[in-house]
């Protein structure tokens, strides 16, 4: 093959990538996720971060929020200020500790809470890691235990608990969010459970 055929293709190849960005970023319309998924959305760690900002874009775009988390003083501080900003849309919480030893109890009641509910998102945000950069023989058992429970079996529980009713629906979006750390340094030495639990 012809050394200017080959860049032609690759120019060819990048354009279109280049333009679906383009399209996909910028002119795509976006999608009214109540009318695709469903009019609730449950968000685990909805208290700060990534998850306080799930929560507002999803009230302002009018999704109902079901907003889980282990402290119920910034639940109800979320849950006032979401309600000041989008008066038109129902917030439950549930507060839950994912490291605790009642997350299986925690999860049967979100069942309950989201019982006749039609749950179309998912943002699965809990998640916590060590509070000092360690080898992976230096993290303590409870440590490394701790961010396996919260981040691995509580992002199952309650994806498991939410699922059937979305494949019952045919319809439904989970967000896992996860960690650069699974990626910007190979095998992130010095938080190898985290980036494991969080890839």
């Amino acid at each position: 093959m012809d050394y200017e055929l080959v860049v032609a293709l690759r120019l060819i190849t990048n354009s279109i990538s280049l333009f679906k960005w383009l399209f996909i970023t910028f002119l795509r319309p976006p999608k009214n996720l109540k009318a695709t998924y469903g009019p609730w959305a449950v968000i685990t760690g909805s208290t700060d971060g990534i998850g306080k900002a799930f929560a507002f874009q999803l009230a302002q775009k009018g999704l109902n929020l079901v907003l889980v988390s282990r402290n119920s003083h910034k639940l109800k501080r979320v849950e006032t200020e979401i309600i000041a900003q989008c008066p038109h849309i129902q917030v439950k919480v549930l507060e839950l500790d994912f490291a605790g030893d009642g997350v299986a109890a925690g999860v049967q009641e979100l069942v309950g809470i989201t019982e006749g509910l039609d749950v179309g998102v998912l943002i699965n945000n809990v998640g916590v890691t060590y509070a000092a950069a360690r080898f992976f023989h230096e993290v303590e058992d409870e440590v490394w235990m701790k961010v396996v429970r919260v981040n691995l079996e509580g992002t199952t529980l309650v994806t498991r608990a939410v699922l059937p009713a979305m494949l019952r629906r045919k319809r439904g979006a989970i967000v896992n969010i996860g960690s650069g750390a699974s990626i910007v340094v190979p095998s992130h030495p010095l938080y190898a459970v985290y980036a494991a639990t969080k890839a």
